[in-house]
């Protein structure tokens, strides 16, 4: 089922998987980005496309999930793999972090589209924050608590 997220880019940085799990592995420039760049970069990335997933990931490769190899410092080859984004919105920046929401296919990575993305601008960016907001017709606003689950269910 298609998903949507929200969540931050953060420019200007780079980490091995992409999002905060591993330390900051390298610094690029800012400076040079504007407004404009960053919603034609968001723009860009519409349609169907070829993802390469980062290493850090549960894809299993001789039965074994990358992101086990890549925790032993291995360098696993990934292969890409077809995604479609069908929204990409920006809904706020505040340089370095770049608020967006994203709806997209089955087996898109997010921290894959944060890397990307840092790459369009010309620069380096990993995924700082994500929530799920829907998956299917499924949606957050419509969930309810646990505690007034129990309290509705359990008595």
């Amino acid at each position: 089922m298609d998903k949507e997220y929200t969540g931050v880019f953060h420019l200007g940085a780079t980490t091995p998987s992409y999002d905060m799990e591993t330390p900051v592995d390298q610094i690029f420039p800012v400076k040079h980005i504007k407004k404009e760049d960053i919603y034609e970069a968001a723009r860009s990335f519409l349609g169907k496309q070829m993802q390469l997933p980062p290493v850090y990931s549960a894809i299993k490769k001789g039965g074994k999930k990358m992101y086990e190899h890549a925790r032993k410092g291995e360098k696993p080859e990934m292969e890409k793999r077809p995604v479609e984004i069908k929204e990409f919105e920006i809904t706020g920046i505040n340089m370095p972090e770049i608020h967006f929401r994203v709806v997209v296919s089955k087996g898109t990575y997010i921290r894959s589209l944060a890397y990307d993305f840092g790459k369009k601008l010309g620069s380096g960016a990993y995924l700082a924050e994500l929530r799920r907001t829907k998956i299917g017709n499924f949606d957050v606003k419509d969930a309810i608590s646990h505690s007034k689950w129990i309290e509705d269910n359990v008595g």
